[in-house]
């Protein structure tokens, strides 16, 4: 089914969230997740239904892919010359928005510059964090506010949507939420359009950002990270992985390196692993996801649809979405093993924080028989606190709460009813 607009209200009430309070709002993600969309047609849209005037919001794309990009404002004295040409009234409030504005040679200077305006509100898109989130508060000498844009939530995919849930829910396991994909009716195109992404996009965009040598390196590492989702892992382990599977050799700093180029590309998130009782981190191993299901699919050819791997990513990609920062959890406890004491771990899936609101969450796709229910309530039972203790499950089920108050809750309506963490 073709939809001609999607409105991401989540986003569009972040930005409204910020408007005029007098930093950069830096939009950033995966290139073709909606970045530019969000703010030259939804914000757009919201601005003009508030009486701002065309005149007032000026729209500029460096995106070298975009058919109307501004090439010849790549140069900061001309683009800085195009902007102020445009200001020209100081009683008059203006929206300056720059689409992949790191593009720009020393956007720094001139984004400052604007903001520092009490007239002009700044609004940037970018799809690099080496540039646009980590080093955030250097460039932007600490008024940068970010405002992260993922490909679609599974309920911004169903909005509109005729289908059963079913069917919606393996189309979008499937093929993700690339918001182009929403225009394109055959699973071939889909395909062909998730593989183009990888191969004319992404992997060329971040070799050639970073000048790498070896793109060989670079894709087997994408090709092993999308294998293992899920996986507790680290440079050492992937290097091997790599080695002995797809004959590709990388010294461990390499790997290490090349991973970060990836997650600064917004195609992988790591969480780290946490002791819950130590209160510390586990230094190097983590989990990495993929920021959208779909090209993880297209990056192995759809060959592996591991049901249970599939929706514990669906499930951390929801909760950054909506805010969260995700750990991988991890409590120890001494038990009796043959007559000894032994120190033992147990997993939690997710640890998800924001602000002051925890939860302890276990991504469990079936719970069909007790052995598999105790294995997945035994890590949440040895948390000894009171944060709350979630399981989602990918039955359809009500809501409930069994008698140690640990809460369960059926896959759809953790996607759809994002009230539920906060009830």
């Amino acid at each position: 089914m073709m939809r001609n607009f999607i409105q991401r209200d989540v986003y569009l009430g972040r930005l409204i969230q910020r408007m005029h309070n007098g930093m950069v709002k830096i939009v950033t993600g995966p290139r073709r997740s909606g970045k530019s969309w969000l703010l030259s047609h939804i914000f757009v849209d919201y601005l003009k239904q508030q009486g701002v005037t065309d005149a007032q919001i000026i729209h500029l794309s460096f995106d070298l892919d975009d058919e109307y990009n501004q090439v010849e404002l790549l140069e900061g004295a001309s683009l800085k010359d195009y902007l102020y040409a445009r200001i020209t009234d100081a009683q008059v409030q203006y929206y300056v928005m720059l689409d992949e504005v790191q593009e720009v040679k020393g956007f720094e200077r001139i984004v400052n510059g604007l903001a520092a305006k009490d007239n002009v509100d700044v609004y940037v898109t970018g799809s690099n964090s080496h540039y646009l989130s980590s080093d955030i508060n250097t460039l932007f000498r600490g008024r940068g506010d970010e405002v992260r844009v993922w490909p679609l939530s599974f309920k911004e995919f169903v909005a509109g949507r005729t289908e059963s849930l079913s069917e919606l829910w393996k189309e979008y396991y499937t093929f993700g939420g690339m918001p182009a994909l929403c225009h394109m009716q055959s699973s071939e195109q889909k395909v062909s359009y998730l593989r183009r992404l990888w191969q004319k996009v992404y992997l060329t965009d971040v070799v050639d950002r970073n000048n790498l040598k070896n793109r060989e390196g670079l894709e087997a590492l994408a090709d092993v990270l999308c294998s293992s989702i899920g996986s507790l892992t680290n440079p050492t382990r992937l290097t091997n992985t790599m080695q002995s599977v797809q004959h590709v050799k990388l010294t461990n700093q390499t790997t290490d390196s090349y991973i970060s180029h990836l997650v600064n590309a917004y195609l992988f998130e790591g969480a780290a692993r946490y002791n819950i009782k130590g209160r510390k981190y586990f230094e190097s191993i983590k989990k990495y996801y993929s920021v959208d299901i779909g090209l993880r699919n297209a990056r192995l050819n759809f060959r592996q649809q591991e049901i249970t791997h599939i929706m514990e990513n669906v499930v951390f990609n929801e909760l950054r979405m909506r805010g969260f920062l995700v750990d991988v959890g991890v409590v120890e406890c001494r038990e009796m093993r043959e007559d000894k004491s032994t120190l033992v771990h147990y997993e939690i899936d997710f640890i998800a924080t924001n602000g002051m609101q925890k939860y302890y969450i276990q991504s469990a796709y079936r719970l069909d028989t007790e052995e598999k229910r105790r294995q997945e309530l035994r890590s949440l039972e040895k948390t000894d606190d009171s944060f709350r203790k979630i399981v989602i499950v990918g039955d359809d089920i009500a809501p409930y709460t069994d008698e140690s108050g640990i809460q369960f809750m059926g896959l759809f309506d953790f996607l759809l009813k994002w009230d539920l963490l906060s009830v």
